[in-house]
């Protein structure tokens, strides 16, 4: 039970506190009410009882004491009210007002207590319903007086009013549930701001704020969370333009070192040949160094929202070609739906594509296809390669900057930022970017670009 009230929300959790709460109370009050008005009603007949049945038993005895008197005929004239019955017991015998009255209609153990001499009441339910029976002995007589008064009326006013506070207990949870659910919506609400707000910022939007509230209990909250917020993205963009500006700043001692190699490369064949070795070795870790100094300024750029290129609609099929062609590959690798088009930079597009034709080449065996294809508003890029595929739980991971090594399908010869940068890339574009199996056996990477309509 306590497993399945943790497994709900928030709010129906309150909901049913609420509820629970406002049920208990008012059952309370309702045992209360009906215990109370059941005794004070129970006790007023049985007051009034009791005096008619004294009353009547006195005349009855007086009666009695005259001699030759008819039973029958003065049990008639006791007046006893309406739907009243008398049983008396005389000289050994029973007499009733009523037909099928008699000694069978009274308790022995209220015919015990009136033997004995003493006054008695008794409350139980018959056939017809619950009667009250009052026993009186005549000692003066030798006898005993009983009247029996039907509570009927009295048992369908308590049945009313146990009706109608149960009725009002039902209300009473129902009312409890709708003010917990009001209650627990001015709870969450808020709360639920939070969560969005927190959900827009870990998507990039760092400008998104709480607004301002005039609750004094939110108050508070809301102005610490803007403050974390505000502090947050000023030290993100400190530390993205801090990264950009040393990127920056390396550009120039890397351009005058590439320089001097090439300079170096040049007058190669006058070198002794382990000096040839070492100008190899070095040239390639320079190439990869910058490699990695372009992707980090291109990431840096990005986080720190200075990389705002102008926007065009580029065709994609030329676009793909030109990236295929450019670096040494056949375009005629690119196929599928033609004519498609997307907005975006198409500098950094061309840069998107560029990195995964050079992740196919670098570390999936060269590329086997690039398929342009539709998925009902957006473009998919299908980029395939020739190598060992990416085992499914390091297909995200993939994505993730410097995920060198057995990341990379068992090459660490990359900058480890070429794939994050393209999920950057996309993201920044309105689209996506995964990694799936190919049907060939390799690895498949597939972006998705919203399409431009015409």
């Amino acid at each position: 039970m306590n497993r399945a009230i943790a497994a709900l929300g928030l709010r129906h959790r309150i909901v049913i506190a609420f509820a629970l709460v406002a049920l208990l109370v008012s059952t309370v009050f309702a045992v209360s009410t009906y215990a109370l008005a059941r005794g004070y009603l129970l006790g007023q007949r049985e007051r009034v009882v009791e005096h008619q049945a004294l009353a009547d038993a006195g005349f009855v005895q007086r009666r009695l004491e005259t001699a030759g008197a008819d039973v029958s005929a003065v049990l008639t004239a006791a007046g006893t009210p309406a739907g009243h019955t008398v049983v008396l017991k005389w000289q050994e015998q029973w007499y009733g007002s009523a037909l099928d009255e008699g000694r069978e209609a009274v308790p022995a153990a209220l015919q015990a207590e009136a033997a004995a001499g003493r006054a008695s009441t008794q409350r139980f339910r018959t056939a017809d319903g619950p009667v009250l029976v009052v026993g009186v002995p005549l000692p003066a007589v030798d006898g005993e007086f009983y009247e029996i008064a039907p509570l009927n009326e009295l048992d369908g006013i308590l049945r009313l009013l146990s009706s109608i506070l149960i009725g009002g207990a039902f209300l009473s949870a129902g009312a409890g549930a709708a003010l917990g659910a009001w209650a627990s919506r001015s709870v969450v609400t808020p709360l639920n701001r939070v969560a969005v707000a927190a959900a827009t910022i870990a998507g990039g939007e760092l400008d998104t704020r709480l607004p301002p509230t005039e609750d004094p209990e939110l108050a508070t909250i809301v102005a610490s969370f803007n403050s974390m917020v505000e502090t947050l993205q000023q030290r993100i963009e400190r530390d993205a333009r801090l990264a950009a500006d040393v990127s920056h700043e390396l550009r120039s001692p890397l351009t005058t070192l590439v320089g001097s190699v090439d300079l170096l490369t040049a007058r190669k064949d006058e070198l002794p040949e382990r000096s040839q070795q070492l100008l190899g070795l070095i040239s390639a870790d320079l190439e990869r160094f910058r490699r990695l100094l372009d992707d980090l300024l291109e990431l840096a750029r990005s986080d720190a929202g200075l990389d705002l290129g102008s926007e065009a609609t580029v065709s994609l099929g030329e676009l793909l070609r030109y990236v295929v062609a450019e670096i040494g590959g056949d375009p005629a690798v690119v196929s599928g739906v033609e004519g498609v088009e997307v907005r975006g930079d198409k500098a950094r597009l061309g840069r998107l594509f560029r990195n995964l034709v050079e992740n196919a080449d670098r570390h999936g065996g060269g590329v086997t296809g690039v398929v342009i294809g539709r998925s009902g508003e957006d473009v998919l890029v299908s980029v395939d390669d020739a190598g060992g595929g990416v085992a499914p739980e390091d297909r995200e991971r993939v994505f993730e900057r410097f995920a060198t090594g057995p990341n990379r399908r068992g090459s660490s010869s990359g900058t480890g930022l070429g794939l994050a940068l393209v999920a950057e890339t996309a993201a920044a574009h309105g689209g996506a970017v995964w990694c799936e199996a190919s049907p060939a056996g390799g690895a498949r990477f597939v972006v998705r670009l919203p399409e431009v309509k015409r």
